[in-house]
């Protein structure tokens, strides 16, 4: 499907985000088609607009946006979560017909337009670090905003992999199933514990001992779904727990407000359950 190139045109709007997740999608490498961040936009799919990687800038790339938006069959992105206190008038994305376009106002015109929405990042998806408390912008995740069904692409970032591979089944008309938080299970079937190759081994405890479980230490693999463990990043190369950090639950809503604190101190005191030789299972 991404080899024929076209599809429908994609309109990628950024909201309330730090362009993690775009930073993420253009590091992508991978030894099949799309092969990097340049095959996939030059010969795969059909970007109408991004601020960041379009060609386009001022009204040319606002007028490729709304030509995309009247086609009729345009997929909607967004990036960040929509702030909705003052107005929206928190964040800008455009200037149309010599007005100053809000998120806000632009999200809630186009969804209901589009023939897929795609939350990119767990902002979009369901608030995320944009969101977190205080939030005093009132951010909001897309499908909250607008009422309409997103599939959500969480994870901060989101994984270049997820996007494309979601991309890549809405081009082939291909069904996203989708679990009860509007991810694809595609990539969000199992949890990051289940298949975490430190899964059987001994309870690390303090940082740094290589190669053990991390739960007692805050890892949130046991309550975040993904397949980092398996797909890993930056071209295959490593993962979170396998560099010796912590999942720190990036995939789930709530976060990360409900995973805080991401850590425990070595020196505080171990769980009711943990124990130096317990291990994971």
């Amino acid at each position: 499907a991404l080899a024929t190139g076209g599809g429908p045109p994609i309109i990628w709007i950024a909201a309330a985000n730090c362009t993690g997740c775009t930073v993420s999608l253009s590091n992508r490498i991978s030894t099949g088609h799309p092969t990097d961040a340049a095959d996939l936009l030059i010969s795969t799919i059909n970007l109408a607009y991004h601020p960041n990687l379009m060609g386009a800038a001022g009204d040319l790339a606002v007028q490729n946006a709304l030509s995309a938006e009247n086609s009729g069959a345009f997929v909607l992105a967004v990036e960040g979560g929509v702030p909705t206190a003052f107005g929206g008038r928190c964040c800008y994305v455009w200037r149309e017909n010599g007005q100053d376009m809000t998120a806000l106002e632009v999200v809630q015109r186009l969804a209901p337009k589009a023939a897929a929405v795609l939350s990119i990042g767990t902002c979009a998806s369901y608030g995320g670090m944009s969101g977190a408390a205080p939030n005093p912008t009132s951010i909001k995740s897309v499908q909250s905003l607008t009422g309409v069904s997103t599939i959500n692409i969480p994870g901060c970032p989101a994984h270049p992999d997820w996007i494309v591979g979601t991309i890549a089944k809405l081009l082939t008309g291909a069904n996203v199933n989708r679990d009860s938080s509007g991810r694809p299970t595609d990539f969000y079937g199992s949890t990051i514990h289940s298949t975490c190759p430190r899964r059987n081994a001994t309870w690390a405890t303090t940082f740094g001992q290589e190669g053990l479980c991390l739960r007692d230490r805050g890892c949130k693999g046991s309550n975040t779904r993904g397949d980092c463990a398996s797909r890993k990043w930056n071209g295959g190369i490593n993962w979170c727990v396998g560099a010796n950090a912590l999942c720190i639950g990036c995939t789930e809503s709530g976060f990360p407000d409900r995973f805080s604190p991401f850590l425990t101190s070595a020196g505080a005191t171990p769980s009711e359950h943990a124990t130096t030789t317990q291990s994971c299972s």
